[in-house]
């Protein structure tokens, strides 16, 4: 897999090239801002760019620039990278794209294990939400109205977890259930959300996600 890097942070930057290169990575460049990473990425073809959210150019450049290369190159999978998990900057990551780009934490990403984890999903065309965030938005009382009301207390307990980005086997471990009776939990979820039948059980699932964690940030 071929990867960019925009951190202005040099020492994260070069922590982090040097846990890429050992895990097997081919690291493309490194740059220090959004502007030069767009430079880089006009000539150099990689599948994954990793980009800090507060750098230069702006207090939070990584947004822009995650926008600016998601208009230019949309195959690119985007990794943006934060010391915090913050629900404005899940809004604006969501509004960037809902596949092949991830929102996590610098402190979590500096294990190889869940770097690279992140890495393939994105690349794979998941979307990957820190689970931090995601347990911050889920664990707050549902409304008393909308579509997230007329679930099921497991069905809910369910969609926490896909929101947390869990497989069904996750799930399935978390919930002491079955993957069948995990599998038909998501079938009632999407049935209830009103989801389009004709999409594929990942975008459903992302859909899913996205319903969910919107109704738990409009509640702020």
């Amino acid at each position: 897999m071929r990867v960019a890097l925009a951190d202005d942070a040099a020492l994260f930057r070069e922590g982090l090239l040097l846990l890429l290169t050992t895990a097997g990575y081919e690291v493309v460049g490194c740059v220090a801002d959004g502007d030069a990473l767009v430079e880089l990425l006009a000539a150099e073809p990689v599948d994954v760019a990793i980009v800090d959210i507060r750098m230069p150019p702006g207090a939070e450049g990584g947004l822009t620039t995650a926008a600016r290369v998601r208009a230019r190159h949309p195959h690119i999978g985007l990794l943006l990278l934060s010391h915090y998990a913050e629900t404005l900057y899940l809004m604006r990551f969501l509004e960037i794209g809902t596949e092949r780009i991830g929102y996590r934490l610098k402190e979590r990403i500096a294990g190889v294990q869940v770097l690279t984890d992140t890495l393939a999903r994105i690349d794979a065309g998941e979307i990957v939400i820190e689970p931090v965030l995601a347990r911050r938005l889920v664990d707050r009382p549902a409304g008393p109205s909308g579509p997230l009301a007329t679930l099921s207390p497991r069905e809910s307990d369910v969609l926490r977890l896909m929101a947390e980005g869990r497989s069904n086997n996750g799930i399935a471990a978390a919930l002491f259930l079955s993957a069948k009776s995990v599998e038909k939990n998501i079938a009632s979820i999407f049935t209830k959300l009103d989801l389009p039948a004709d999409s594929t059980a990942h975008h459903r699932r992302v859909l899913a996600v996205l319903r969910y964690l919107d109704a738990r940030v409009s509640g702020d």
